[in-house]
């Protein structure tokens, strides 16, 4: 049985959201590229990478999920852009999971993912992010 948390990444299309303080974004981005995802970066922060949108209004329509990782910007503000675009399966980083993320969850009609990292899911198995995955699954926190 598939989990939300697994069945998430099954969208063709999604925006990262990044002001470069988590490097578990980067590595999202590469990962999905890697599945052949369509990927919308936007780096919100003072010196954003060249070819990434500065702001959620940019991103084209028919993006199907986000990721955000940001420590800068309040996360539930991005998410009301996020939803003004018309997305509303959203994966918010596990240390930016705030009480106004957790209550803009409740409220609106969202699929949010919290209290997890993305790369946990994302992650080769070769990797730190494959070994934490399998710990988590041993101890039942996967």
């Amino acid at each position: 049985m598939t989990s939300d948390y697994e069945s998430f990444w099954d969208a063709d299309s999604f925006a990262v959201v990044t002001d470069r303080t988590k490097p578990a974004m980067k590595w999202t981005i590469h990962e999905l590229i890697k599945r052949g995802k369509n990927v919308s970066t936007v780096d919100i922060s003072d010196k954003p990478v060249t070819g990434a949108f500065t702001d959620v209004s940019e991103l084209p329509d028919g993006v199907q999920g986000a990721v955000i990782g940001v420590t800068g910007k309040q996360p539930s503000e991005i998410m009301e852009a996020l939803a003004a675009k018309g997305i509303n399966k959203i994966w918010v980083h596990f240390s930016i999971d705030t009480p106004e993320v957790r209550e803009k969850c409740s409220q609106d009609r969202m699929q949010c993912i919290m209290g997890k990292c993305p790369m946990m899911y994302l992650g080769g198995s070769i990797s730190i992010h494959g070994i934490h995955r399998n710990i988590a699954k041993l101890i039942g926190k996967y």
